[in-house]
């Protein structure tokens, strides 16, 4: 992870826990840095699991296995490496996987398609075996870690830790849910984020957890973007494993299902923010607010067509209230939109209705507005009740800097 912390850091939270979740890191040495750079996750048996991958279609491995094996609903550990994508790697890269998985459940006594690899880094070098194995055996015998231990070891160019928790009341059991996530850099995921796992003591089946995951997915990692790349790795895996004693949540009309899909997508957010807040260089934090389109999947489009527009994001980065940049974003966006029913506004102040500036239109508390961290972008297309929020960060001379520099 990188030495200098951004600005819209926020602190790892206090995260308790999780019955049946046994997390340890160690060194692995996948890249020449001075810190653990594998996460190994043992999971109670009987775990759900639950994912949502890339679209990319030059995925790597994990994500192909990932995705194969997601589907049988069980999981007995997770293994995340840092420092080496292995993606674009051809057999040896998908061979490097299978050792993995083979290693681990030989030791766990599973079936192979329950264990689950992510790895993250570089693209077009193979995840070297003799490293991998090496690591594997460590991290049986490794102390146990902390979350934000596992945080930090899955990390690249990311400069703080990303944690997020929550609780729901499902019967008389509380049931509660710890994540942590990895990403600063190609982040526009069409389905998830960089890495990413959710992990709960809450009873519930895989089938609901899916559905669950990918609706809390739809309303968050899918509306983020730092730079408009779609990552080769992008994974988001949630683990259910039944300690909490709560009822069984087999379905929507189950018991507590609305509470704990609530608190899922909370947690989803927290996540998906807190990525984008750690952006490659970014200064400011960037909330897009589409109203008035014809649906909410064309407001989400509108949206991330403005927050993936590099004369938006380079503008809010120089504190200049160009509000013609963000109309020329809503045109190009491919989605219905009139112009002469098009409203822009900036943290609550309006600077154009119907299609035109208005007359008594002060700039003042926009500039004073795009001065802080935290920045509001409002668009009204006029034409239905679609809404989406999109969050995004700006665009720095940093994220070049990091990106010249990234494979060194």
């Amino acid at each position: 992870m990188s030495d200098t912390i951004s600005p819209l850091a926020r602190p790892f939270p206090m995260m308790p826990p999780i019955a049946g979740v046994a997390l340890h890191t160690v060194r692995a040495g996948y890249k020449d840095w001075g810190r653990c750079d594998l996460t190994y996750v043992e999971l109670a048996e009987g775990t759900s699991v639950a994912g949502v991958f890339t679209r990319n279609v030059c995925c790597s491995s994990e994500v192909e296995l990932g995705r194969q094996n997601v589907g049988q609903g069980q999981a007995r550990a997770l293994v995340v490496n840092a420092g080496n994508s292995n993606a674009f790697t051809g057999y040896r890269g998908r061979e490097a996987v299978e050792a993995i998985m083979d290693q681990v459940s030989a030791h766990l006594h599973t079936p192979r398609e329950q264990v689950f690899v992510s790895s993250t880094g570089v693209i077009g070098v193979p995840l070297p075996k003799d490293k991998a194995r090496a690591g594997i055996a460590a991290a049986f015998t490794a102390p146990l870690a902390t979350w934000e231990e596992a945080a930090r070891t899955i990390g690249t160019t990311d400069t703080f830790a990303k944690g997020a928790t929550a609780t729901a009341v499902v019967g008389e059991a509380t049931v509660t849910l710890a994540a942590i996530i990895k990403g600063s850099g190609m982040i526009a995921p069409d389905m998830a984020t960089m890495l990413g796992y959710i992990f709960t003591d809450a009873d519930v089946a895989p089938a609901f957890l899916q559905a669950a995951l990918s609706a809390a997915n739809a309303r968050t990692f899918s509306c983020i973007t730092v730079d408009s790349d779609t990552s080769t790795s992008d994974t988001v895996l949630a683990f259910a494993t039944g300690k909490a004693g709560n009822p069984r949540i087999d379905d929507e009309n189950s018991p507590g299902a609305d509470a704990f899909a609530a608190a899922l997508a909370a947690v989803c957010r927290d996540l998906a923010q807190l990525v984008v807040r750690d952006g490659e260089g970014a200064q400011k934090f960037i909330t897009v607010q589409v109203s008035g389109a014809v649906s909410d999947d064309s407001a989400r489009r509108i949206g991330l067509a403005i927050a993936n527009s590099p004369l938006v994001k380079t503008a809010i980065a120089g504190e200049d209230a160009n509000w013609g940049r963000v109309v020329m974003a809503v045109g190009k966006a491919g989605e219905p939109a009139d112009r002469d029913r098009l409203s822009i506004g900036f943290g609550g102040t309006w600077a154009a209705r119907d299609g035109q500036p208005l007359p008594d239109y002060d700039e003042a508390p926009v500039a004073a507005h795009l001065q802080g961290r935290d920045i509001t972008i409002e668009v009204d297309i006029g034409l239905g009740q679609g809404r989406a929020t999109v969050w995004t960060c700006d665009l720095t001379h940093g994220y070049i800097a990091i990106n010249a520099d990234y494979r060194s």
